[in-house]
């Protein structure tokens, strides 16, 4: 495993949150800044979150249904978008929690030489390093996954000169004291109400007695030399020559239907039970237990290309240098193993899903409240986890969506009078599965739209499709699915031709001119509503075929798709995006909703549907043309997968450079948007962007394997290692001069792999000619290896 271009290094502290650097074990992590006399780490914990279980439902909405179906079938859509607006949303979305700073306050000043601060993502450990006054100073920091603490170990080169104090603080509500002579506790209460930073209220935040999640956090210092005493509620080490600290995070968070301040769990024992088993290691022992842990992952896939690169200059320079026209290509090889490490650091078995930020938020009342945004910011989040070998980081999202099953049932019968489940665009801690906004407040363009469950089931799927595990679909997948594809079979209506409509439906977040002039969200059956309907009944009709099950409910399933409206070309040869070709309002809108059938489904490909791609493109085309009027980060993202899907190379590394021009110093993805005061932090970008660069090397969705499928004249030579392929493959390729020189291909299941290639493979010593359709085919057999090297032979075809 190589250790090239996988660390972060800056050559000056960081001086605002979106410098810091992240750390975290999926459910604990922080920010650390690195300062030379005030060193701070910013906390968080993925379950410390406003409010509590709540009736969110608003059980008058079910009044004004068939109201605005019978105005979106007359063609008065702005009339039935006012009635949504008033009348059919429900309460925002809870916020997620900044949970509290630790600050180290040196003895000395904060002049310094030869200043270095690092994030090693192949180890997951920060550190500083700098001189003073003779003295070399080292920190190290670490978020342990196995120990559940965060350890930070100070060090210098001569003995007694570590001089500092060590405070916990908190944005919200805390008391801070003492437990022992080198122990600190930090207790806290979230607020039981925080209003949304887009809704101005006279009252925001609002804290209530017995309401509201608890949490704590817990210091421990572990000195060699010297002494620690306890000053209020300050650690206070002085003469030491080396020091420990060990913190612990815990809410008293005890599931998403269970109020916790009287039903929730003791967030002081488990804190000090992770304290108790921590101290008992010394601190290079959790050091390599950390480590080992997150190699097991992280090693699994590695990946390097011969090109030029500026990894001489700190991570913020090179990004400045690439703003100004510079290259750079070693950058996006850096941010592709970053995308992996954010995973790995938010999302664990056990954990919550990664949100809008991962687990990373400084504010009480952040952007969008940093929920699970399931119009696309949610999806993308777990784009990687599959092509990146990181399954198991993927079922966070499955139990949430276990969850969602519970209050989308509940909120499909309030809202809809169906069965099933679903959810709309924002949900939370508390699984919120109602449309969100309140009256007047929530525009319908995003507010409104109940399609989360077939977009989320869709990652179901597709963990299925790349593992083979029929067990996961009997248990897990397939009961999701088909209770999500019962509220479809329910919410669709015929309309006068006899086709099955959604009604009333949005094209996530965009809006149309109708007929009549107004500016509209709301009509019947946008494109990106079939073609999830489309997905989730094609997946619940297979899986009852692979586990022999259901006959009766197939044939209802597939006679409900056969009558949905099927993808259409509207008249500037773009794919359509609403029922009607009606015309954008904003042309350059930086959602292409109705494009989810080219990624990340499979509906259109370049080969199987050549007029769909071509309209495809087109629509991308004429969003390029108001580039910049609403475009930004995560749609560069999204971008790098769509033209790496139509096999354009040179458009998907384009985009690709565009997004490594535009993020923060810290390589997070800034939402850079023209309308925003202030550029806020969203990971999406870094998810996708990593799937994206999995998609320019390796395809997988057409039933065969395509190597290189979208590789750019600029990376022209490289290899990759551990990704992995539906069908159940992982893959190694080296590539030289844009040809392949070199592929293995492990296989998990007993199959018939499919190679797209031009040109003759020879597999393992047996040589293999392309066939008609542009593939070579082999039988593999489950746990064998498979090396595949250019053929000498000249034909074809056979």
């Amino acid at each position: 495993m190589s250790v090239k271009n996988k660390r972060l290094w800056y050559n000056k502290p960081a001086e605002e949150w979106v410098e810091a650097l992240p750390i975290g074990n999926g459910r604990f992590g922080g920010m650390a800044y690195g300062g030379i006399k005030h060193e701070r780490i910013s906390l968080n914990e993925d379950t410390l979150w406003a409010g509590t279980p709540r009736e969110a439902d608003n059980f008058e909405a079910i009044q004004y249904l068939e109201q605005t179906r019978h105005l979106i079938f007359e063609g008065k859509y702005r009339e039935a978008q006012t009635i949504i607006e008033n009348h059919m949303l429900g309460p925002w979305s809870n916020s997620y929690q900044a949970m509290g700073n630790l600050d180290l306050e040196f003895m000395h000043g904060s002049d310094a030489l030869g200043y270095r601060r690092e994030l090693d993502l192949g180890e997951a450990l920060f550190k500083t390093q700098f001189t003073r006054s003779g003295v070399r100073y080292t920190r190290e920091a670490f978020i342990s996954a196995v120990d559940q603490v965060m350890a930070i170990r100070l060090e210098s080169d001569q003995q007694g000169s570590l001089d500092f104090d060590a405070s916990l603080s908190s944005p919200l509500n805390y008391s801070s004291g003492k437990v022992s002579k080198n122990h600190i506790i930090l207790k806290g209460q979230a607020p039981s109400v925080v209003d949304p930073m887009h809704d101005q209220t006279e009252d925001p935040v609002i804290y209530e007695e017995g309401k509201g999640m608890t949490f704590q956090i817990h210091l421990k210092a572990l000195a060699e030399g010297g002494r620690v005493e306890v000053h209020g509620s300050r650690l206070v080490i002085r003469s030491a020559d080396a020091v420990t600290l060990l913190i612990s995070g815990a809410t008293s968070f005890n599931g998403f239907n269970k109020d916790p301040f009287k039903e929730g769990k003791d967030p002081e024992k488990l804190c000090l039970d992770w304290l108790e088993k921590a101290s008992k290691f010394t601190y290079r022992k959790l050091k390599a237990r950390h480590i080992r842990d997150h190699q097991h992952y992280f090693n699994r896939v590695d990946f390097d290309l011969v090109v030029q690169g500026r990894e001489e200059l700190p991570t913020d320079e090179r990004i400045l240098s690439l703003r100004e026209g510079g290259r750079d290509d070693q950058l996006a090889v850096l941010f592709f193993h970053f995308g992996r490490y954010l995973l790995i650091c938010s999302s664990r078995p056990g954990s919550q899903p990664a949100n809008l930020q991962g687990i990373w938020n400084n504010m009480t009342r952040p952007p969008w409240t940093c929920n699970y945004t399931a119009n696309i910011n949610t999806e993308m989040n777990y784009w990687p986890a599959e092509p990146c070998n990181l399954a198991e980081f993927h079922y966070p999202l499955f139990e949430m969506m276990e969850d969602l099953r519970v209050t989308g049932r509940k909120m499909a019968e309030v809202y809809y009078n169906c069965g099933g489940w679903t959810a709309h665009h924002g949900i939370d801690l508390w699984r919120t599965a109602t449309p969100q906004g309140g009256p007047s407040k929530g525009p319908a363009s995003w507010a409104y739209w109940p399609m989360t469950g077939p977009w989320l089931c869709q990652h179901l799927w597709e963990h299925f499709l790349y593992s083979g595990d029929k067990e996961f679909l009997r248990k897990k997948a397939y009961p999701i699915m088909k209770e999500a594809a019962k509220f479809f079979l329910d919410y669709l209506i015929e309309d006068e031709h006899g086709n099955l409509v959604t009604i009333p439906s949005t094209s996530p977040e965009n809006t149309f001119i109708a007929p009549d002039g107004t500016h509209s969200a709301i009509s019947m059956s946008s494109t990106m509503d079939i073609a999830l309907i489309w997905d989730l009944f094609t997946n619940c009709m297979e899986s009852g075929q692979i586990l022999e099950e259901d006959e009766q409910f197939r044939k209802i399933v597939e006679k409900a798709r056969d009558r949905l409206l099927p993808l259409q070309i509207g008249k500037h040869g773009q794919l359509q995006e609403w029922f009607q070709d009606f015309e954008e309002a904003e042309p350059g809108h930086r959602h292409t909703a109705h494009l989810y059938a080219l990624h990340p489904s499979s509906q259109i490909t370049p080969r199987s549907t050549p007029e769909l791609a071509k309209a495809a493109r087109v629509t991308l085309d004429r969003r390029r043309v108001f580039e910049g009027t609403d475009t930004i980060g995560w749609c560069f993202a999204w971008n790098v997968n769509m033209y790496a899907r139509l096999e354009e190379p040179e458009m998907s590394y384009d985009y690709l450079v565009k997004l490594l021009r535009n993020p923060f110093p810290n390589l997070f993805n800034a939402h850079r948007h023209p309308k925003l005061k202030f550029y806020p932090l969203t990971i999406e970008a870094n998810f996708a962007a990593t799937a994206g660069i999995i998609e320019m090397l390796l395809q997988s969705h057409d039933g065969e394997i395509h190597l290189l499928p979208a590789l750019p004249k600029a990376w022209d030579k490289g290899r990759i290692s551990g990704i992995r392929a539906r069908g159940g493959y992982e893959i190694n390729m080296e590539w030289d001069k844009g040809t392949l020189t070199l592929v293995e291909i492990k296989s998990s299941l007993s199959r018939v792999c499919k190679i797209r290639t031009a040109k003759p493979f020879s597999v393992d010593g047996t040589d293999y000619l392309v066939n008609q359709n542009g593939t070579i085919e082999f039988k593999t057999e489950p746990n064998k290896s498979y090396i595949l090297t250019p053929s000498v032979l000249n034909s074809t075809l056979i």
